[in-house]
């Protein structure tokens, strides 16, 4: 029996499957486009900072490309682990353990990470997991990826591309509607609710950075889901609703990501949201 949203949101092993099998597929054409514009191929070296469970180093991997994934959340590590090292029970079998498609590194070991003794400088350096404002109202910088980016800029060669990722314009984005719940609910707790991207998100992150943007783009990325159940357990394994369960409780805050799920519910019990992200080519100094 597959777990229920409640079961998943508990349990953090549950939660970052959830992840891996439902939601992090939906970024899947931006990590392509992305690669597909930058000739990612054989012989490139690939730092990705929240790497999540891996699909955009597997993609990268499936290019050639030698990669290496960065994440503080160790639950999707560990699965990212198994998808791309073959480590674990579902790994996929003595030859690809043998010969690990790259290396993957709690976010508390980014120095070693990023230069660590003999280790070669890096051709592109993702942060794909979308930038700005978080669910629960919080536009502050992120301390934990602002330490990460800062650390692999500094030890990058002059101009290798680095690429920010966030959400398009909210109305190009049905989901944003339905990350608005996030902002409301935690207002219980503060007056700030969840502000929608700004235009300049990412470029004011590259410029805080010290990064000279050098090329952007837009990538068609929709939220598709088998059921109802399927999309509430994928929204919530983001993490965007976590200050909302703070604030009031868990059934509260899956009842009306449903209730506002429902426009989007189709007559074959799928749920469909249109969405637009962004992605900024940036270069270090």
């Amino acid at each position: 029996m597959p777990p229920t949203p409640a079961d998943s949101a508990e349990d953090p092993h549950a939660r970052a499957r959830d992840w891996a099998e439902i939601q992090e597929r939906m970024l899947a054409p931006l990590y392509e486009a992305v690669y597909e514009r930058l000739e990612v191929r054989a012989g490139t070296r690939l730092l990705g900072l929240g790497c999540g469970s891996g699909l955009a180093l597997v993609l990268a991997a499936a290019r050639g490309a030698r990669v290496t994934g960065i994440d503080a959340d160790r639950g999707r590590l560990a699965l990212a682990r198994e998808r791309l090292c073959g480590e674990g029970p579902h790994s996929r079998g003595r030859a690809h353990r043998d010969r690990p498609a790259g290396e993957l590194f709690p976010a508390d070991r980014t120095a070693e990470a990023v230069a660590g003794p003999g280790r070669p400088a890096y051709d592109l350096i993702t942060a794909f997991h979308p930038a700005g404002p978080g669910g629960d109202g919080d536009s502050a910088p992120d301390p934990v990826f602002d330490s990460a980016l800062d650390t692999a800029i500094a030890t990058a060669r002059h101009g290798t591309a680095v690429v920010l990722a966030g959400w398009g314009p909210p109305e190009r984005c049905a989901t944003d509607a339905v990350l608005r719940i996030a902002g409301r609910l935690t207002d219980r707790l503060r007056k700030d609710g969840r502000r929608p991207a700004h235009r300049d998100d990412l470029e004011d992150i590259a410029a805080r950075s010290g990064l000279r943007p050098d090329g952007s783009g837009r990538v068609a990325c929709p939220f598709g889901y088998a059921d109802m159940g399927s999309a509430v357990r994928g929204l919530l394994s983001t993490g965007v609703y976590d200050g909302a369960v703070r604030a009031t409780d868990r059934r509260q805050v899956e009842k009306e990501i449903g209730e506002a799920l429902h426009p989007y519910l189709r007559h074959d019990g799928t749920v469909w949201m249109p969405n637009i992200f962004r992605y900024l080519i940036a270069r270090t100094p």
